[in-house]
């Protein structure tokens, strides 16, 4: 199995955009377009800022398995990722990742009820590069 880290790091960096995917509360599939992630640590840890009143987080709080994916559509390149969502309220989590200008999502700042942040922990994942798809485990 080829090491495909370095190159999904690249697309994620590159990226305006970030696909999240979850489970509504009939069982289907929903896909959401975010904005790239806020932090990471490597390809398993990935942090989003959200609302928390959105559906996603009301999702997620019911089930949290979650995948996200990323493409370099110039190169035709895609990354899935699969795991679990965690929803964090926490000041700390909050303040973590809060970046200035924020408060235009957030009125209220960091302490803003309908802030809230998202840890993506992924376990494995799936890389189509040149008609060929690779699967992986992420430890």
């Amino acid at each position: 199995m080829r090491n495909f880290e370095q190159t999904i790091e690249d697309m994620v960096e590159k990226s305006t955009n970030t696909f999240i995917c979850y489970i509504d509360e009939d069982g289907c599939p929903v896909t959401k377009a975010m904005l790239k992630p806020r932090e990471r640590e490597g390809v398993r840890i990935f942090y989003f800022t959200t609302n928390t009143s959105s559906n996603k987080v009301k999702c997620f709080k019911q089930n949290n398995k979650a995948s996200i994916y990323f493409v370099n559509p110039q190169f035709f390149r895609g990354a899935s990722l699969t795991g679990t969502m965690e929803v964090l309220e926490t000041a700390e989590a909050k303040e973590r990742i809060w970046q200035k200008g924020d408060d235009i999502y957030y009125p209220k700042g960091v302490t803003d009820p309908d802030y809230c942040v998202l840890k993506f922990t992924a376990t494995k994942g799936r890389f189509y590069s040149d008609f060929h798809s690779d699967d992986f485990d992420i430890k």
